[in-house]
This record gives C-alpha cells, sequence and structure tokens, in this order.
C-alpha cells in the first residue's frame, strides 16, 4: 500500500464515510449531467468574486441555466486576521463541498427545505475512495462548517481562513497542539475539492430526488427516494 492509499484509507475506513453527499438543486443535474462534472460556483460564475451573494442567482453555463447558491452569513469577527472576509468567500467559491456523512448532509437539507420550501433538491450519493483517488492533489479537509457560521458565534474558538482547509496528502500529520485541523477522520466535517469533480457518473452510487422523473435521462437508473436518505 503506497502513501496515497494508506491516507484514503484513513479517511474512509468507517463504515459510516465511505460515501461522499453533495447537495444540489434538482434544477442543476442536468447541467451536472451533461457534462459529468461538479463545478466550482467560481467556474461557473468568475464574476464579483468574494462578493457577498445574499440571494441564490441564476446564471447561464454552457447553453444550460444553472443555480448558484447564496452565501451565508459570517460575522467579520469570525474571520481570523490574516484574511479577510472577501477573501474567505473567493475561497470557498473555488471548491466543490461534499458532507462525508449522512447525518451532515441531512443538516443541509432540513436547513434549505426550511428556507426554501418550493424549491426542489437532490442529493448524489459518490463512492468516496475512488473519487478522493482521482483528485487527490485538489481534496482539502475541514474540521467545521467553513461557509456557516455555528448558532452561538461568539463561543467560537476558532477563526476562519484558507489555512483552516488541511490537504488531503498531510492527513495523520497534524501537530498534536493544531486544533484547526483535523487528526482522525472522525474530526473531519467537509471534504471540499478544488475547481471541479469530473467523471462523476463514474463514481455516482445513488442520487436521492423527490421525483424519478426530475432526473436527466442517463442518471435516472440512479434514482432514490429523498424520503430514504438517511433511514
Amino acid at each position: 500500500m503506497n502513501q496515497k492509499e494508506a491516507v484514503i484509507q484513513k479517511v474512509t475506513r468507517s463504515r459510516g464515510r465511505q460515501s461522499l453527499y453533495h447537495f444540489t438543486r434538482i434544477r442543476n443535474l442536468e447541467v451536472m449531467a451533461h457534462f459529468d462534472t461538479l463545478l466550482s460556483s467560481y467556474r461557473i460564475h468568475p464574476h464579483e468574486a468574494g462578493e457577498r451573494r445574499i440571494q441564490p442567482i441564476e446564471v447561464e453555463y454552457g447553453g444550460n441555466q444553472i443555480m448558484i447558491n447564496a452565501h451565508l452569513r459570517i460575522p467579520e469577527f469570525m474571520v481570523d486576521a490574516s484574511t479577510t472576509l472577501e477573501a474567505f468567500r473567493a475561497t470557498l467559491d473555488r471548491h466543490v463541498f461534499f458532507w462525508p456523512t449522512k447525518r451532515d448532509c441531512l443538516k443541509m437539507l432540513d436547513t434549505y427545505t426550511r428556507r426554501e420550501p418550493s424549491e426542489a433538491f437532490a442529493i448524489l450519493e459518490l463512492e468516496a475512495s475512488a473519487l478522493l483517488t482521482a483528485h487527490y492533489d485538489a481534496v482539502k479537509l475541514s474540521k467545521y462548517d467553513s461557509g456557516s457560521a455555528p448558532r452561538f458565534p461568539k463561543h467560537c474558538t476558532y477563526r476562519k481562513s484558507p489555512s483552516m482547509f488541511l490537504p488531503l496528502k498531510d492527513f495523520g500529520h497534524v501537530e498534536p497542539l493544531n486544533t484547526i485541523w483535523p487528526k482522525k477522520a472522525s474530526d473531519i466535517k467537509e471534504i471540499l475539492i478544488e475547481e471541479q469533480v469530473t467523471n462523476v457518473s463514474s463514481y455516482l452510487r445513488c442520487i436521492y430526488v423527490q421525483h424519478d422523473e426530475s432526473l436527466p435521462a442517463g442518471w435516472r437508473s440512479y434514482a432514490m427516494p429523498l424520503q430514504a436518505f438517511g433511514s
């Protein structure tokens, strides 16, 4: 077993961490399937980098419409002195995000269905080991939910900055006194991949949706009922 394989095995050894979950909108699936790629919001819309999107915005990409999520509010005091809130948002926009557990993804599903009750959402479940192997040099790990603020931000003991993301290749080599990077798999809250994830269909296990017919024709065989997610 080489070093890359050993690192990925540490991240995915647990039965509950052998998949990665990407949360999206039903309306975005057509573009994803057409290009067989998940793109960062910056790759889709490289304008006004760092400026906060107060509302989701719909933009054109490759002749198709795609919806980009709003930025959640992060208090200025939660940002490390080494950077700015604008620079941190610009960093987030250059990544594709995954949840390493169903529990964490369920929280996002619950939040968005309450916030946007008329919107239809989907969850892509992908094979973690193969995806991480293929994108190894672009993968980063986060101990925290980077794109939002905790319920009681003033009690938070860490500060947000691009340096909070640990390159996958360095996992398992974190100094004992370091509290901002994940030291073990159970510490990993998010997995980020720079810019894009290609050949998505080769890692797809299933897609959780409310209605099968909302899926692109080539992906309908992956359909699973959204109600079954987390059961």
